[in-house]
């Protein structure tokens, strides 16, 4: 197992390499650029220089006069030396705003998979275990609905209700016109409240999908040909259920949890938009629209990070949830 865990992170470092590289090329190669924005604005001014001069200007200036294999270069040495520069955009540190606006994503992505996790794989259990009932059809058709549904068309139809018509959540924001008047819990209950709607949404649309996945593989498991003899020596239902199908279960599963770790990190860009959420989705997205190179790169290079961890803890669990699974 040991030389396993070095020879894939040998590997996660190599495919980094090259992940990093592509994303900085793509960058460079975007038709928005933060300099020609810049060099547009600056030159407008009375008196300003020409446009082509301030071009190449700010090009010197943040390193862009370089090729792409240079440039890179020039960034990876920045990074692995922990100088990941500052946001074009929001004109403080890299680290400094991704720090601003990573938690609370994570908070909304974690609170909504925790409850996808508890919600769906029991619904996905019944299904299989009652196929062709009415549960069954109730949870398959509830499954269709939440896969169907497009987010902004689910998170503005829960505006509209429970906003507008039922006034119970405020429309949009992270906090209420009153909270720098409220004490600590009353703040944390507010932020707590404009939470719920957006929380709902990631849940919803993303539950479905998990059901499904659930219950099919629930249904090969059953199956097969040890569940029957399980049956046959006379075992409680719940206990072929619960302790011999189930186990084999969670290897596709699991697979999902280990995908699902950057998507922690990742934020909700449509959620938090139509929510006027300050997540890191929304963040990065107005990052990248205007050419913002260097908070782009390192929240693109945090997410590959993460895939390549949630890939290998997932090849772990594999040996952990099944012990017919080993790592050679």
């Amino acid at each position: 197992m040991r030389n396993y865990i070095i020879k894939r992170i040998l590997l996660s470092i190599l495919i980094l390499f090259s992940v990093t590289f592509i994303i900085y090329a793509i960058l460079r190669c975007l038709p928005a650029s933060y300099v020609e924005t810049m060099a547009m604005q600056l030159s407008t001014a009375p008196g300003a220089k020409p446009y082509d001069e301030w071009i190449a200007q700010l090009n010197a200036s943040y390193g862009l006069d370089k090729g792409i294999l240079a440039g890179y270069l020039v960034w990876l040495g920045d990074f692995a030396a922990g100088n990941f520069g500052d946001s074009w955009k929001f004109t403080v540190p890299v680290i400094q705003k991704f720090n601003d606006v990573i938690w609370l994503s994570f908070v909304m992505g974690g609170i909504a998979f925790i409850l996808e996790l508890v919600i769906a794989i029991p619904l996905g259990i019944i299904a299989a275990t009652k196929q062709y009932s009415r549960a069954d059809y109730a949870i398959t058709a509830g499954a269709l609905v939440g896969i169907s549904l497009p987010t902004f068309f689910f998170a503005t139809l829960l505006k509209l209700v429970f906003a507008v018509k039922l006034q119970w959540f405020d429309v949009s924001g992270l906090v209420g016109r009153n909270y720098a008047q409220l004490d600590s819990w009353g703040q944390f209950l507010d932020k707590a409240n404009h939470l719920v709607l957006p929380i709902t949404t990631l849940v919803i649309v993303s539950i479905g999908s998990l059901m499904r996945y659930t219950r099919t593989n629930m249904l090969e498991v059953l199956n097969a040909d040890y569940i029957r003899t399980a049956r046959a020596k006379g075992l409680s239902e719940n206990k072929v259920i619960y302790k011999h199908a189930f186990r084999n279960t969670l290897i596709p599963l699991v697979t999902i949890v280990g995908g699902s770790l950057p998507g922690l990190f990742s934020g909700a860009l449509i959620t938090e938009t139509i929510f006027s959420i300050p997540g890191i989705g929304f963040t990065s997205y107005q990052a990248m629209v205007i050419g913002d190179i260097p908070f782009s790169m390192f929240y693109m290079t945090f997410m590959a990070v993460l895939t390549l961890a949630g890939n290998l803890i997932a090849d772990i669990l594999y040996a952990v949830v099944d012990p017919r699974v080993r790592i050679a």
